[in-house]
């Protein structure tokens, strides 16, 4: 078992598996029918680029299909194993990854976060849009303060955004992942932009990541509308 596992995460292994991956959601991407929620959002954001699009944990492999060629983009990946094939899916994608993720108390420095901040902040002063997750990783739906303090020290907006499709495989993890299958329906549903203001205090950041949240939660549940589902994360968002 311990061989398999140092043989899956090779490089050569991951490169393969980020080329399958990227090649898979490609075809995802062209064979559905995608309806985009509000129509006009790319013409009311464009002129707010960069921006600090934000997404919950599990819907990392769909988000890609939002972005419009023109905008140039930075994704945060985790520096888990498994992350290893997600950037190298991002990079055929044309999206360049940044190592790190968000942690809680003394993992923060295990995990990159602070290091990761840094990269995320010069990302966009060199003009690009930056890609994230909300969540901490095992704390589902519930925004974490990263996000918000990215939004204060970079000025720019926070964008929340939903991408899903009426085919696809839904996981039973923590955070209700889910990857979409060819030939059906999507839909890609984009809130309306947060700011946090540069001298925004405790009370005003919290009032940010509330809105977040609840934006957040208002995208996933109008685009599985869009698709004639339920998201399977709405439940454990409510009970968060």
């Amino acid at each position: 078992m311990a061989l398999l596992k140092r043989i899956s995460r090779s490089r050569p292994v991951q490169a393969a598996l980020g080329r399958l991956l990227c090649g898979y959601l490609r075809l995802v991407q062209r064979t559905n029918r995608f309806v985009m929620e509000p129509a006009d959002i790319y013409d009311r954001v464009g002129p707010m680029m960069p921006v600090i699009v934000a997404m919950w944990h599990g819907q990392h492999f769909m988000v890609p299909f939002a972005r419009r060629p023109q905008d140039r983009a930075a994704a945060l990946v985790s520096r888990h194993g498994d992350g290893e094939f997600n950037a190298i899916a991002l990079q055929h994608l044309g999206i360049r990854a940044i190592r790190g993720s968000g942690a809680r108390g003394a993992k923060v420095r295990e995990k990159g976060g602070a290091a990761a901040v840094r990269h995320l902040l010069r990302a966009l002063k060199d003009g690009e849009m930056v890609v994230m997750t909300a969540d901490v990783p095992k704390v589902s739906r519930v925004c974490g303060e990263g996000i918000i303090l990215l939004a204060k020290l970079s000025g720019r907006p926070v964008v929340p955004v939903a991408v899903v499709t009426s085919r696809r495989i839904d996981f039973n993890s923590w955070d209700h992942a889910s990857i979409g299958l060819p030939f059906g329906r999507g839909a890609i549903v984009i809130g309306e932009p947060i700011h946090v203001a540069p001298d925004a205090d405790p009370g005003a950041m919290e009032q940010a990541r509330l809105a977040v949240e609840r934006s957040l939660d208002a995208v996933h549940e109008r685009a599985y509308a869009l698709v004639g589902s339920r998201d399977p994360g709405a439940k454990r968002a409510e009970a968060a």
